[in-house]
């Protein structure tokens, strides 16, 4: 079988690695030049990496290329050729319990918790997908009948998926990656492919106060349950409670952040609907202080997995103590309207707002209208570690530097790992 891989990082490989074989041949296509590839691999590189599809048999498509480039370089029959390392997997798990979560931020920290929760409760649980490890990869890891898997999947791995999950999750949706999509329209209707292929037994669960979760997971012909309103898990008074049983006390929560009872909450609906065990649920959620990258306490707040403002927000929110703010990077066109708002409201909070990256432009002419002044332009090209030393020299006792930046990373630095392993590389030198 002759097999085109379009793109060629993680899930790419994931893909080779799984059918590397004597009876496939493999092209990887690339818009970049690729080293130190297999000896075995055939490669089409540069501005015409997706041109002549239509020679392959199978064409697997990286969550980084849009299917409407695919058809634009070929015609739209190339369409019946495409599949990708998801669509792959959800045909050929051995197991049918698997829980896709999507939604615009807390994807990662709702499928971590999701899977701690399981696995607490005495489940075999495979975790991956946008997460850590490929789907393809899951594969290879003697998956049984009885395991669940849990996916963490965005809208890139999902616009073209033709097999939903037994259980779909939605958490909150706002506007997000304009850059890729032709509109946010197709933004929202990526994301509904994850319920549309479920079947009437099939579960859909959605963060109840969001209309546009709320729509997403309705494409879904299963029994729809929302959370953060009954029947699922929400915040009563002082406690997380579901079924009118209460889980754990607010206070006992070990994550930061009011933005982050969302998440709990959609893992707390999510892991009822398989085993209901408040135990369980109560020691993870006591424990587990978030994912590297996200939310780290120390003096320094490191949540460079912020790629829009609204996970920028959340933090401005949950820090009650005077901060510098690190925003900006790679400009999506993402309305600010609401960040700036946010700023102006938490503005005594703000001791300074070091502004960098890409965006750093638009984010000072939405900040000026706002009447906000109390910013600083970093200048393109300066590193992680003379961010760091500005925002520390600006930085009084009792303060906390903050790098959320509610950008893309990819302006300045590899991907959202590489800014966070920067930023705390630089803290340490200090």
């Amino acid at each position: 079988m002759k097999i085109a891989i379009l793109g060629y990082g993680l899930q790419g490989q994931s893909v080779y690695q799984y059918y590397n074989g004597p009876d496939n041949q493999i092209t990887v296509c690339d818009s970049g030049l690729i080293k130190d590839l297999p000896e075995d691999i055939d490669t089409q590189f540069g501005s015409s990496y997706l041109d002549r599809l239509d020679r392959f048999d199978v064409i697997f498509r990286s969550p980084s290329v849009h299917p409407q480039d695919i058809v634009a370089a070929n015609g739209p029959d190339i369409l019946s050729k495409i599949t990708t390392n998801t669509n792959e997997f959800l045909k050929n798990c051995p197991t049918k319990n698997v829980v896709g979560i999507t939604g615009t931020k807390g994807k990662g920290t709702t499928s971590t918790l999701i899977a701690k929760i399981l696995e607490n409760s005495g489940y075999k649980v495979h975790i991956g997908g946008n997460i850590g490890t490929p789907p393809l990869d899951l594969l290879r890891t003697d998956i049984k009948d009885k395991d669940w898997v849990v996916l963490e999947l965005a809208n890139f791995q999902l616009i073209d998926v033709e097999v939903s999950p037994k259980i779909a999750v939605c958490l909150l949706v706002v506007p997000e990656h304009l850059d890729w999509h032709s509109d946010v329209n197709e933004y929202y209707q990526a994301k509904t492919e994850l319920f549309r292929h479920q079947r009437s037994d099939d579960i859909a669960i959605y963060y109840g106060p969001n209309e546009n979760s709320k729509r997403i997971a309705s494409t879904s012909p299963g029994k729809l349950i929302p959370y953060y309103e009954a029947p699922g898990a929400l915040v009563a008074g002082s406690h997380i409670t579901i079924d009118g049983f209460p889980i754990i006390r607010l206070n006992e929560i070990k994550l930061v952040g009011k933005h982050n009872w969302q998440n709990i909450c959609a893992a707390l609906t999510t892991v009822w609907q398989i085993d209901p065990n408040p135990e369980a649920a109560a020691n993870i959620l006591r424990e587990f202080a978030g994912l590297p990258f996200r939310f780290q306490e120390v003096r320094y707040y490191d949540d460079s997995f912020s790629s829009n403002p609204t996970s920028t927000i959340a933090a401005i929110e949950a820090i009650k103590r005077p901060k510098i703010l690190i925003i900006g990077g790679k400009d999506r066109g993402i309305e600010l309207t609401d960040l700036v708002n946010t700023v102006v409201e938490h503005g005594d909070d703000i001791r300074k707002i070091l502004v960098i990256g890409e965006a750093s432009k638009r984010i000072e002419d939405a900040l000026d209208k706002a009447g906000f002044s109390n910013y600083e332009l970093i200048e393109i090209g300066s590193d992680m570690r003379a961010i760091v030393f500005r925002a520390t020299e600006l930085a009084q006792e009792g303060d906390t530097v903050v790098l959320s930046p509610g950008f893309p990373s990819f302006d300045m630095f590899k991907n959202f790992q590489d800014r966070g392993v920067q930023f705390n590389e630089a803290v340490n030198r200090l």
